[in-house]
């Protein structure tokens, strides 16, 4: 256990997928990102805070869950349609086995995905009842996890901006998604796409959000300076704290070159049976119309730059992330003995990564992540898990700045999610944006719930409003302009974003005109369900009050100047 450490170290996971629920289909590809997700990420996390909490090592990890990847955590159709997901992997496990029985080493790698699959499908029917918001629930509301709010379909807000009311309804309906979904009011909100714009702060105080978090440039080129860059919070003008993320231990995790994630030890995930072996054997587990896929079994390594792959050692790659734990441990060790004398408060490392990195993509991952909590509850005294609230508890008084616009992701200045590839959505969006404003003006006292005379077609109507704004939220996600310009599954992202746009513009000219067709509007309520319980357009009407933030210190400045005038 750590006692007076000299740092902290904040690590923060980001939880999101794109909502994909496609109920008029059978079986639909793209419903794997979810179901893939959920085996090789969520559920290895969870296992590993449920062993750390066994043993009463005292960790801290913060996360955010996206309101759309909670949604289809909670969703019944994708429930039923993960249950049948797993137990095929259950079974073609088991072929597996059978398949291998000749070589002990390729039959004991079956045997290790067999087990995995067993286990996650024993922990999300008989744990968690399906639903696994109630695990990451009970891990917050143990003080060892806290959950951050996202905004509601993760749209990158510095590119939405024309419209003050669709950042609103992002920032606001994903908070109220939060409150449904964990009974408590978030304290911070992790930006899509960590994307900031100068004004930003005004609306997330107003909403009553605490902390975000900003890229280290957009920390770095405030104004001031700040003078304990990233190591340090600052607080906005408009009265909300930013947490700067460390580059040095992000890319010790995040670089293709330097990265713990691409040593040869570890499993490879570009090499999985569903293109490697014979197709009338994997035909039943892959795509009914034959297109191979992933499957999630995967029994080699990444050796090196060659196509003559070696088999996975888990023994080995488990030492590595063992290995990789402590240099990292020792690196933020070295780092906070180099800042603490400079500083004239315990500084902060924030070291933020996408969840799905940890077990999806780099398999070894959440150990990892097991061994560092361990190590540093039980090897050192130097640093300590931690929250940002926690962090903000114990250091009250913090230098004011304002943060620049920036955001992560390729040069760092919004340029993934506006560039040539991906830029002609935003005129649709920002019209979209202006017109849900002016629907939501126009019928406010029916948003309001006063259904006038005619009760049934009022009904109707509010409905189609609440679908309209549904629409706009939906096509607005971040995630269609990243596949976009990164040139996967573009044609699905670009169909998704027409499909809910053009969505929107029937519902705005059957308002309009007064053509609501109810077998319609049902269908689509029925297929895009996202936060089909909550009075959604109602966030286009309310009005901002911009009031300026004065810290406390700044506060104190003033009254002894005036003291001494």
């Amino acid at each position: 256990m750590v006692n007076d450490p000299k740092g902290y170290l904040a690590l923060v996971l980001h939880a999101h997928l794109p909502f994909v629920r496609h109920p008029e289909e059978n079986y639909f590809l793209e419903e794997n990102w979810l179901f893939e997700a959920m085996t090789e990420t969520y559920i290895p996390l969870i296992r590993v805070f449920e062993s750390l909490e066994r043993d009463d090592v005292d960790f801290r990890l913060t996360m955010s869950i996206s309101p759309t990847l909670a949604n289809m955590f909670s969703d019944p159709l994708l429930q039923r349609r993960y249950e049948r997901h797993i137990n095929r992997l259950i079974e073609l496990a088991q072929k597996e086995i059978q398949r291998t029985s000749h070589d002990p080493q390729y039959r004991g790698l079956a045997l290790m995905y067999y087990n995995r699959f067993v286990d996650a499908r024993d922990l999300f029917i008989h744990h968690y009842d399906r639903n696994l918001i109630h695990a990451f629930k009970k891990f917050q509301e143990s003080g060892s996890l806290e959950i951050i709010a996202c905004c509601a379909t993760h749209g990158f807000l510095p590119n939405l901006n024309i419209n003050e009311s669709s950042v609103k309804a992002q920032i606001e309906i994903g908070i109220e998604q939060y409150r449904k979904h964990f009974n408590v009011a978030p304290q911070g909100m992790w930006l899509p796409e960590c994307g900031f714009y100068p004004g930003l702060d005004y609306l997330l105080h107003e909403a009553g959000i605490k902390y975000f978090f900003c890229d280290s440039h957009g920390i770095m080129n405030a104004d001031p300076q700040p003078q304990f860059g990233v190591y340090a919070p600052i607080y906005c003008p408009g009265g909300v704290a930013a947490f700067g993320r460390d580059w040095e231990s992000s890319k010790q995790v995040w670089s293709s070159k330097e990265g713990y994630p691409g040593d040869h030890d570890y499993r490879e995930y570009y090499r999985d049976i569903g293109f490697t072996l014979d197709f009338d054997y994997i035909k039943p587990y892959i795509h009914p119309d034959g297109i191979r896929i992933n499957t999630g079994i995967k029994y080699w390594r990444i050796t090196g730059p060659t196509e003559n792959k070696e088999p996975y050692q888990p023994q080995l790659a488990t030492k590595k992330a063992a290995e990789h734990a402590a240099n990292f441990m020792f690196n933020r060790q070295e780092q906070i003995k180099s800042i603490f004398p400079d500083m004239d408060r315990k500084p902060i490392i924030v070291a933020p990564y996408d969840a799905e990195l940890f077990g999806h993509w780099w398999f070894e991952g959440p150990q990892w992540i097991n061994f560092l909590a361990r190590k540093i509850f039980y090897d050192q005294n130097i640093i300590e898990m931690t929250t940002p609230s926690e962090y903000l508890k114990e250091h009250s008084t913090i230098q004011m700045s304002s943060p620049t616009l920036s955001s992560w992701g390729y040069k760092g200045f919004s340029e993934f999610w506006l560039e040539g590839a991906n830029d002609w959505i935003y005129p649709y969006l920002h019209e979209a944006g202006r017109q849900m404003k002016e629907l939501a003006l126009k019928h406010s006292d029916l948003i309001q719930g006063n259904f006038g005379k005619n009760p049934f077609k009022s009904s109707l109507r509010y409905r189609a409003l609440n679908q309209a704004a549904r629409e706009l939220l939906l096509a607005e996600s971040s995630d269609w302009p990243f596949i976009m310009k990164s040139g996967t599954m573009t044609a699905y992202a670009e169909k998704r974003f027409r499909l809910h746009i053009n969505r929107f513009h029937k519902l705005l000219n059957d308002i309009e005109n007064d053509t609501i067709e109810e077998s319609w509007l049902r269908e689509i309520e029925s297929r895009d369900n996202i936060f089909g319980d909550i009075n959604c357009v109602r966030y286009y009407l309310e009005k901002r009050k911009l009031t300026h933030f004065v810290s406390p210190q700044h506060r104190a400045r003033q009254a002894s100047v005036k003291m001494s005038r």
